[in-house]
Formats: C-alpha cells, structure tokens, sequence
C-alpha cells in the first residue's frame, strides 16, 4: 500500500512537468478538451462513440444522475434545425459538441439519429446547413 501511495505521488509530480506545465503557467494551460476533435465521421461510429454513453446504445435514454432523454421516436428530431442547434450548442445537461464535430459530423450524427431508433425524417442535414446554423 505504501509503495502505491509513493509512486501516485511521484506520477501527479510528473504529469504536469511532462506536459510543460509549472506552477507558473498554471492558471494559463489549456484544459484537456481545448482543440479536440473527434475523429469519427459517420453517424454510426459518432453516436457509438459519443452518443450512446448518455442516451443508451439503444437510444432509450437514462435516469439517476441525471435525465438522459430516450431518442427513440422522438418528436423533436421531426425538426432538423432543432436537433442541429443540440447537438452544436448542447442544453441542460447535454455539453456542447460543436467545438468538437464538424460540420460534416454534426450533419452525419444528425441524421443517423433522424434515420434510426424509430425515426423516420428523411430530409437529410448537410454540412451547409450546419455551417449556416452556427452563425
């Protein structure tokens, strides 16, 4: 037990040396997230990698530390723009993806969920759309 203590010790005196972080720059480093981007690019893999940790891998959404909405049949999906301006900008509890997709991604896991889990809206998004809707 002692020596994992040690080592734990000695790793969180490491990591913030070995990504060139000092006491002195501390309040200025950049948080984990900054800059990322998923790589996924269709709608499958992105709502298998991204999605589904809140909302189910079967669409049917959660309870208890949170509300994760069910996706299956939803109504709201009917209106693509809705489900765009989600999916960029978040709401509640549901973080913000639009810093992190690309207009293509936002588009392709938009209409993945427009298409799957009982939803049947065939007008698709396209990355123009999504484009348009950030500004």
């Amino acid at each position: 037990m002692r020596i994992a203590q040690k080592a734990g010790a000695a790793l969180l005196t490491f990591l913030p040396a070995a990504a060139g972080f000092t006491q002195d720059n501390a309040a200025t480093r950049p948080t984990f997230s900054s800059g990322y981007r998923f790589v996924e690019m269709t709608g499958e893999e992105l709502f298998a990698n991204v999605c589904q940790g809140c909302h189910m891998p079967d669409a049917a959404g959660a309870a208890g530390a949170g509300a994760y909405p069910s996706l299956i049949a939803n109504r709201n999906l009917a209106t693509s723009s809705y489900a765009v301006h989600l999916v960029v900008n978040g709401r509640r509890g549901m973080p913000a993806f639009g810093d992190m997709m690309t207009d293509g991604q936002v588009a392709a896991v938009v209409n993945y969920l427009r298409t799957h889990f009982g939803n049947s809206y065939t007008d698709a998004v396209t990355a123009k759309e999504v484009r348009e809707a950030r500004r």
